[in-house]
């Protein structure tokens, strides 16, 4: 693709820019395929400001004719009125900065304008940033991703008598959104699984995602079995959960969906696990809101928070419209209730909604955080990451695809990664000597997933980053936060491992609104982070002089 066309034009003079925390600058503007660049006049390199489009949610423009004045006067004693048109553009970032540009002439505001429309929204994967992303101290040939399912499967020698690694989706063609390679219960054979994935939607069939090393329990996932009106069985099915839990009695199925959705899904050929054919499994619902409902709730907090022209109950009254913190508490009360299941009335869990790529993988992502240590350490945070999102299926591009400022509403749009890493926030900051990693890296990763010069979010499946060639073209994020350089800044100073679970308190009183990331362009979030800072170093120097 020839960015070029798009461009109509590339560089203007005189144009100011005004942005959070800075006084206006005067300077030139420049736009490329991928970024818009803004120098000041007095050529100081260290105040350019580089924007990647892909950051930018929403446009809006306005031109307009000005009548300048060069003297009141002429000789004549008639005035002089020059007319000069001008336009202003603002930008809504996807990282919830809001800048503007004022532009001198009418046709290079509307032009500059055109061109962040289209660039900004590119959507073949192989135009974007990452792949033309060349930094000096990385190299294409640098491991990509932190592990392979096969080399967690090594890890895990206590669970191989009983488990084993199945690459029965080898080629993709039994799941496309799962890895090539997936945990089953041992007595389960790959002809099997392939059956079992014909009843399950999307071919997602129950797989390992967590081994508890105390007392032997799993958690499982998958999608919703296809029983439709008929109440459909499959006995491949039926066999596979039995296995899960042969020899322990009793299972629990955590369906994140109401009874009502559960009920109302077997009216379009989905459903749940009956008793009758699940005698051993006792199935919980808990509704997670997904999708529009999620989105919106990321659309009237984020506008709540702008606001600040209204009296601090008004402010708290729209927060709380806004549900947002009721969709944390939703989420950490569901996943406690899984941890629960497995450590302390020793029982193997199965999660799961309907596709199986969103409240599914939050649910058992923190459910792992609260029972496993090893995932608290930055190492390990990252490393769930790409277990349970990557490889798992998560569809990133689709979900991620606007943030909260877009007038383009799509029906696959939802912020369920950025929910994760809020529900994240909220454990540290009730456990803040349990997490390896800081705030910084949380709010890093919600940078990332909207707009990123590495190719860690692109697609949205594993096997969609393959045929991409996502892996051979561009960097790994996770890769660049753990060397050495980075991983000191988003490590957390005050860390000391703990081999017990965390259990959150989800009391309206304890969850608090993530303000490091939601009132991130305001003062007070400023000193905040000076603050956080500042004790960061003490701490630092502390550990350092003992």
């Amino acid at each position: 693709m020839e960015f070029s066309e798009h461009i109509k034009t590339a560089n203007v003079e005189d144009v100011v820019l005004r942005r959070p925390f800075h006084p206006p600058m005067q300077g030139t503007l420049c736009v490329t395929g991928h970024h818009l660049l803004f120098s000041n006049r007095d050529g100081d390199s260290s105040r350019l400001v580089l924007l990647l489009l892909r950051n930018i949610d929403a446009i809006e423009k306005s031109v307009e004719n000005l009548l300048g004045y060069s003297s009141l006067f002429s000789s004549t004693g008639q005035s002089q009125r020059p007319s000069v048109s001008s336009g202003t553009i603002t930008l809504k970032c996807k990282d919830l900065c809001v800048l503007q540009l004022d532009i001198p002439g009418m046709e290079e505001c509307l032009n500059i304008a055109r061109s962040i429309e289209y660039l900004s929204s590119l959507d073949i994967v192989s135009d974007m940033y990452p792949f033309f992303y060349r930094p000096l101290k990385l190299s294409l040939q640098d491991q990509w991703g932190l592990s392979s399912p096969e080399q967690n499967y090594a890890q895990m020698e206590e669970l191989q008598d009983r488990w084993r690694l199945s690459h029965v989706n080898k080629d993709y063609s039994v799941c496309p959104s799962y890895p090539p390679a997936v945990i089953v219960p041992h007595s389960i054979d790959d002809e099997t699984l392939v059956k079992v994935a014909k009843f399950r939607q999307g071919g997602r069939f129950p797989v390992l995602c967590y081994y508890h090393r105390k007392n032997g329990m799993v958690i499982m996932r998958s999608s919703q079995p296809l029983t439709g009106a008929n109440r459909k069985r499959c006995r491949e099915d039926e066999l596979l959960l039995q296995a899960v839990i042969d020899g322990s009695g009793l299972g629990y199925i955590i369906d994140t969906r109401s009874n009502q959705q559960a009920q109302q899904a077997r009216m379009t050929g989905g459903g749940f696990e009956s008793k009758s054919s699940y005698s051993c499994w006792k199935r919980l619902h808990r509704q997670l809101e997904r999708g529009k409902v999620l989105q919106e709730s990321l659309i009237k907090l984020v506008e709540a928070c702008g606001d600040h022209s209204h009296s601090v109950d008004r402010w708290l009254s729209k927060l709380e419209n806004s549900k947002w913190l009721s969709h944390v508490h939703t989420a950490l009360a569901t996943a406690g209730l899984l941890a629960e299941c497995v450590e302390r009335d020793g029982h193997s869990v199965l999660v799961h909604g309907s596709e199986g790529t969103d409240a599914t993988l939050l649910v058992s992502s923190l459910a792992q955080l609260i029972l496993d240590p090893n995932t608290r350490t930055l190492d390990g945070f990252l490393g769930l990451l790409e277990r349970e999102w990557l490889l798992a299926g998560h569809p990133f591009q689709h979900r991620c695809a606007h943030s909260a400022y877009s007038h383009a509403r799509l029906r696959l749009e939802a912020p369920v990664f950025v929910l994760l890493l809020d529900c994240v926030w909220q454990l540290a900051r009730q456990f803040p000597l349990a997490m390896g990693f800081s705030e910084p890296l949380l709010l890093r990763l919600a940078r990332e997933v909207y707009a990123s010069d590495y190719g860690t979010f692109l697609c949205n499946s594993d096997q969609e980053r393959c045929a991409a060639g996502v892996k051979e073209r561009t960097h790994c994020l996770f890769q660049f936060l753990l060397k050495p350089s980075e991983r000191e800044h988003y490590s957390n100073p005050l860390y000391e491992p703990t081999e017990l679970a965390i259990w959150p308190s989800i009391q309206p009183q304890s969850l608090q609104l993530w303000r490091g990331l939601f009132l991130r362009w305001t003062q007070h979030a400023v000193h905040l982070e000076k603050a956080q800072e500042e004790l960061r170093n003490l701490v630092i120097e502390c550990r350092g002089a003992s």
